[in-house]
């Protein structure tokens, strides 16, 4: 399975943008799918997970009420919709796919699949 991140750029603060994954060689209908992070210097951070039919999402404090993420599974397709955007936002997002429905959905190592990240950099 291969994972396509897009949709990251430049976006003043309060502002908004569309994160969108795209899966390709194989399905994810009944994975986990989740969006990380990692800002110039610190460790890479969970942002947002949805369950394989949609039915349950998660979200980290920092981002709740802000981002919504969502899937079109006949597409095969995963979006992060981000909201209220803030300069801490600022960093490389990637999506990622989690075959197993055991352990956190919030441990990057759960993860068996990621794509290759995009920009998303917020100005104050």
């Amino acid at each position: 399975v291969q994972l396509q991140a897009s949709g990251g750029g430049l976006v003043q603060a309060g502002g908004s943008l569309r994160l969108s994954c795209a899966a390709s060689g194989g399905t994810v209908i009944s994975n986990f799918m989740g969006w990380f992070r990692q800002a110039p210097g610190k460790e890479r951070e969970f942002v947002a997970a949805i369950s394989g039919t949609g039915g349950s999402t998660y979200y980290a404090g920092s981002v709740k009420g802000r981002f919504t993420i969502s899937r079109d599974n006949a597409k095969n397709m995963v979006y992060l919709q981000m909201n209220s955007l803030k300069p801490e936002d600022t960093a490389v997002y990637y999506c990622a796919s989690k075959r197993s429905r055991l352990g956190s959905v919030v441990l990057g190592t759960g993860y068996d699949y990621w794509g290759q990240g995009t920009q998303v950099t917020v100005s104050s």
